[in-house]
């Protein structure tokens, strides 16, 4: 079929405004504050061989790989044996998932009888049982972290709105009107997808929007290829750590060695940390979407839709048995943490080819944070997901007290938890001055939530990572700040490791301080207007470039 560039251009956009609107959808149809408030969640849309068409601008984490999730289902559950009502389930991270907490769902789109494509949708889910509600920081394989969901193909009406799948998770997690809530959030949002992708058939075409949802990934091939054939050909290697294990004090390193060839990129993990004990572990497709995630944010221009076509000219590969793609039962509901690695191992190495594309270490940490209290009504969960300052480019200053670049979640607003929680108060919410990296662009600053716990029996866990390594400049910018978690209580103070969790008190004081991210460029480069700017708006103490840590 010849495609009309009118054609194109009008379906391509109503595909991605449809994924868009999944996105909203999933977002506002929300229970919990993590996907509710946090943005913690995704919408995509799949062509009939599962490969991704369009996505909502959510959490590059969650979709960078959505086609390959989709494929050990399709490979059990053949698309030709689907029929009207039938779904897939998925969060098995050694199915080809990535961790428990978030469940991926895709419903396939009919259209007279044939399939035309999936909507699809992953949230991160506030609760699915395991050993500690919330989180289980102390985990020493992936059963202790919730409940499996192999690849399944399930029916809304025999499964769904009461059936056996409902009520299977409903038996499983502790705050079930969230957690059940969300999923309804989920089913809501691949369903706007459906409807949107229906109307598109009626009106242009069934065989039209097939033509188009091909043209679209090769769109964002081409562009990803010319964009890759700028960059110098040659070998480059990036290095970072994560702290530890959370059991001992040694990092664990993480090295990328990208080559660049013509209009290719391979990215190769070998030289990465053994896998671990406790659930720093990241499964490969984890891997696979922070790696590329990358190359696209460094290499190409936002306009550029993240599909399926994206990822043709990028291979990754990482050693099984790696930090970055561990053999099973190993936990991995930290994975975030060695994949922020990853990203700042890939972002180094390509900073040596285009180094004015390329950002400074940002603080780039997942911190999960959770506050749990057990009531004689029930489990009430509190969980929020924390960033910190990005790194500074040779453009701009890194952005202040926001989450990292693969995760991309909203913080959930003081009043929002003054509504939904009574066991804790927020007291404190700010920026950390001189969190930042000094440099001709400095690093984005930190910030720090305070909390005081309202009574006994509240626990609080966590994973973070940089409490024990600052994030690196680029090109002469000084590192940013470590983050801390500590625990007042009268006149005592208890710090916490960056994997850990404790009991608390009525009337102890919770404070989590995210670091800043590193500059970019010689600190001497920078204006003094700048400087003065800064300590005007309380980011810096001084404006000679020389406060101290904080």
């Amino acid at each position: 079929m010849t495609l009309d560039p009118v054609d194109y251009a009008v379906i391509s956009q109503a595909l991605i405004a449809a994924a868009r609107e999944m996105g909203a959808k999933l977002v506002r149809s929300a229970y919990s504050t993590v996907l509710r408030e946090a943005r913690d969640g995704s919408a995509a849309l799949l062509d009939a061989r599962g490969n991704t068409v369009a996505q909502a601008e959510l959490i590059p984490m969650q979709l960078g790989t959505i086609g390959r999730i989709f494929q050990p289902c399709a490979a059990l559950y053949p698309v030709e044996t689907l029929e009207p009502g039938d779904f897939f389930a998925i969060n098995d991270p050694y199915s080809g998932g990535q961790h428990l907490q978030d469940v991926f769902l895709f419903h396939p789109i009919f259209h007279r009888g044939r399939v035309l494509g999936f909507s699809a949708s992953v949230a991160h889910h506030l609760d699915l049982g395991g050993g500690s509600p919330g989180l289980n920081p102390l985990a020493t394989d992936v059963w202790s972290e919730g409940l499996i969901i192999p690849p399944l193909k399930l029916n809304m009406a025999r499964d769904w709105h009461g059936g056996n799948f409902e009520r299977l998770l409903r038996a499983n997690v502790r705050v079930p009107h969230q957690t059940m809530g969300d999923f309804d959030a989920q089913m809501a949002a691949n369903a706007i997808g459906r409807a949107r992708i229906e109307e598109l058939a009626d009106r242009y075409g069934a065989e039209l929007v097939t033509v188009v949802m091909a043209a679209l990934q090769d769109y964002s091939e081409t562009r990803m290829r010319a964009a890759i054939r700028a960059v110098p050909d040659g070998v480059y290697v990036g290095e970072d750590a994560v702290d530890d294990d959370g059991e001992g004090d040694a990092p664990l390193p993480v090295r990328a060695t990208v080559t660049v060839r013509d209009d290719t990129i391979a990215i190769d993990f070998t030289g990465t940390a053994p896998q671990v004990r406790r659930n720093l572990n990241a499964p490969f497709a984890s891997t696979q979407s922070a790696a590329l995630s990358c190359v696209k944010a460094v290499l190409t221009s936002p306009d550029i839709p993240f599909n399926a076509g994206a990822a043709r000219p990028v291979t990754i590969a990482a050693p099984l048995g790696s930090l970055l793609n561990p053999r099973p039962p190993a936990p991995v509901r930290a994975r975030m943490e060695a994949c922020f690695r990853a990203w700042n191992a890939v972002m180094k190495a390509l900073a040596q080819a285009v180094p004015e594309q390329a950002i400074a270490s940002g603080f780039d940490t997942t911190t999960v944070s959770v506050l749990s209290h057990l009531k004689p009504e029930g489990w009430s969960v509190y969980l929020e997901i924390s960033g910190g300052g990005y790194g500074g480019s040779s453009t701009s200053d890194g952005c202040d007290a926001v989450d990292g670049p693969l995760s991309n979640c909203s913080n959930t607003p003081v009043e929002a938890l003054d509504q939904d929680f009574d066991f804790f108060r927020v007291t404190e919410y700010s920026l950390r001055p001189d969190s930042g990296g000094e440099g001709a662009q400095r690093g984005g600053v930190g910030f720090l939530r305070r909390c005081e716990i309202l009574t006994d029996g509240v626990k609080v866990a966590l994973y973070s990572d940089r409490f024990r390594r600052a994030p690196d400049g680029l090109l002469g910018g000084r590192p940013g700040t470590t983050g801390f978690c500590e625990i007042r209580r009268g006149d005592r103070t208890f710090h916490l490791r960056s994997k850990d969790e404790a009991w608390l008190q009525k009337g102890d004081i919770v404070t989590l301080g995210l670091g800043g991210g590193g500059g970019y460029g010689p600190p001497s480069a920078r204006p003094r207007g700048r400087r003065e700017g800064d300590f005007a708006d309380g980011l810096v103490t001084t404006t000679d470039g020389s406060g101290p840590a904080a």
